[in-house]
């Protein structure tokens, strides 16, 4: 996945920074807000469920978000698009992990370790061309 972001109009929700549209940014919370509901791991099983919950339009939750902000509203989105273009980039990212031996899925905190390597790349390639980073 391609984050493509301008630092002088950085917003304040990381969620903005990662998804395109205003429905990924409020699904991908949601789900965040599911599985920390759960203690930051779900089965595979509670997984499927949260996406045919959101596939019938059954996914009930208060949103923060203006103009629905406070208000409970009930959630709809494709099951294959939210594993196309919500947990699938989530996972690659490392966002969210997945053990394949407890077939649990796991909030992680791999996506912040993996933004300060690449800023170590970006000093490294600078320095191979003979300037100083800052």
């Amino acid at each position: 996945m391609v984050i493509l972001y301008d630092r002088f109009n950085l917003p304040e929700d990381i969620y903005e920074v990662i998804f395109s549209t205003n429905q990924q940014k409020i699904v991908a919370k949601e789900l965040i807000k599911f599985m920390v509901a759960r203690k930051g791991e779900i089965s595979k099983t509670d997984m499927s469920v949260f996406a045919t919950q959101l596939h019938d339009g059954n996914y009930e939750c208060i949103l923060e978000e203006p103009p629905y902000k406070g208000k409970r509203v009930k959630l709809s989105y494709n099951k294959r698009q939210f594993y196309d273009r919500i947990l699938t980039p989530m996972k690659a990212m490392g966002l969210i992990d997945y053990d394949l031996y407890k077939k649990t899925y796991r909030i992680s905190g791999k996506f912040s370790v993996d933004l300060v390597k690449i800023g170590s790349m970006w000093k490294q390639e600078l320095s191979k061309l003979g300037i100083s980073a800052q």
